[in-house]
């Protein structure tokens, strides 16, 4: 099946959607960058630069420009201001190439998700009674999600394989560096499920709701109405080793990969994020975690017994920055999010980009190939 080289990147901010940020030229530190269109609400300022070394921040290592850490080491590390793509990214006339397959689920066909979606031109408002909680105004709706499956060459049919699922799919960007990893043993002969969400973006929609819901209710989803598809489709058999399995998303699909792995700790013990969404996005309102995602690291992680989990994590200098609250800076909740794990002894890789905004391409291109080695070191299938 033929590859088409394009990337979706689905940003979350508080109230709706915005286009994805690609690279952009270099910004000096503390200097606002241009502001980027917003989907249907006019020009958006892009979020102030926040510098690495603020205080309360987490001690990082600065790299030289363009270098990046060693995926065998753990920690905090600042990069840029320069973000050229790996080499691992780019397809290899001598490397195998995985086969990649699509298809389409349709929310008549989900017992967990039979479709929402947030009325037209309506916005989240604070509840008068509990200004802790946000009032939406949404309704039933249904959608269609497309999913893509990479099936690498070295795959052997009928023998259990490790695998990656994705948010906001499909992402052909991954299956490149895939193929180049795999056929240099810097990662698993793994399979990769590459999920859409289910449309629209913040409190209220169906994405929302699927990936910011503090539960295990995506995670459940996928094992219980995606995997058996892929699966039967596809002729492969997938391994139910939580080592072998790991979950990774940009923003709001990031803290969905998060809350995969931390509700379901028998099912994926590997995460990948890109600008995570560990702030209050959350809806309905839920008592246990009354601050979303920012729960993560504001009492869960800190609070929690260690769990099996391996982290990879990135943030930018641009990441998302809201005033409406306390709990809508990007840039904070992803230093708060390094500091916790470090604590808690967590083995994780945490790198502060330069130069780069919420869920940056150049920044992704670049460190994807590292996030990849990085998250699966240690794996050894069980026999």
């Amino acid at each position: 099946m033929h590859r088409v080289a394009a990337t979706a990147f689905v940003i979350c901010l508080l109230t709706g959607g915005s286009p994805a940020s690609g690279q952009t030229p270099q910004q000096s530190q503390g200097t606002p960058a241009p502001a980027q269109p917003a989907a249907g609400r006019g020009a958006r300022p892009q979020a102030p630069t926040r510098d690495p070394h603020t205080a309360g921040y987490v001690q990082a290592k600065e790299l030289p420009d363009g270098a990046l850490p060693p995926p065998t080491e753990g920690g905090n590390f600042i990069l840029g201001p320069t973000h050229n793509p790996a080499p691992e990214m780019a397809e290899k006339a001598d490397v195998p190439k995985g086969d990649v397959f699509e298809f389409t689920m349709e929310s008549k066909d989900s017992k967990i998700y039979p479709g929402i979606a947030r009325e037209a031109n309506s916005f989240s408002r604070p509840d008068p009674e509990n200004p802790g909680r946000l009032l939406v105004s949404s309704h039933p709706a249904p959608y269609t999600r497309k999913v893509a499956v990479y099936i690498p060459k070295q795959y052997v049919k009928g023998t259990e394989a490790p695998f990656l699922v994705g948010a906001d799919g499909p992402d052909r960007t991954l299956f490149p560096a895939l193929d180049n990893l795999i056929a240099e043993k810097r990662v698993p002969v793994m399979i990769a499920i590459s999920i859409g969400n289910g449309s629209g973006d913040a409190q209220g929609s169906e994405r929302g709701l699927e990936y910011d819901t503090m539960s295990g209710l995506y995670a459940e989803f996928v094992e219980k109405e995606v995997l058996p598809l892929v699966e039967s489709k596809y002729g492969v058999k997938l391994t139910k080793d939580p080592e072998g399995r790991a979950t990774m998303g940009c923003s709001s699909g990031a803290a969905a990969a998060l809350a995969m792995a931390w509700y379901h700790t028998d099912l994926y013990h590997r995460v990948v994020s890109y600008s995570g969404t560990f702030v209050y996005q959350q809806w309905p309102y839920n008592a246990e975690t009354p601050h979303g995602a920012w729960d993560f690291h504001e009492k869960l992680i800190p609070e929690s017994p260690k769990k099996p989990l391996r982290i990879w994590m990135n943030v930018s200098d641009r990441d998302n920055l809201s005033t409406r609250d306390n709990y809508h800076d990007w840039v904070l909740a992803n230093e708060n999010m390094a500091k916790v794990l470090a604590a808690k002894g967590y083995p994780y890789q945490f790198v502060f980009a330069e130069n780069a905004s919420h869920c940056d391409r150049g920044v992704r291109v670049q460190t994807l190939p590292l996030a990849l080695e990085y998250v699966w070191q240690g794996y050894t299938p069980k026999k």
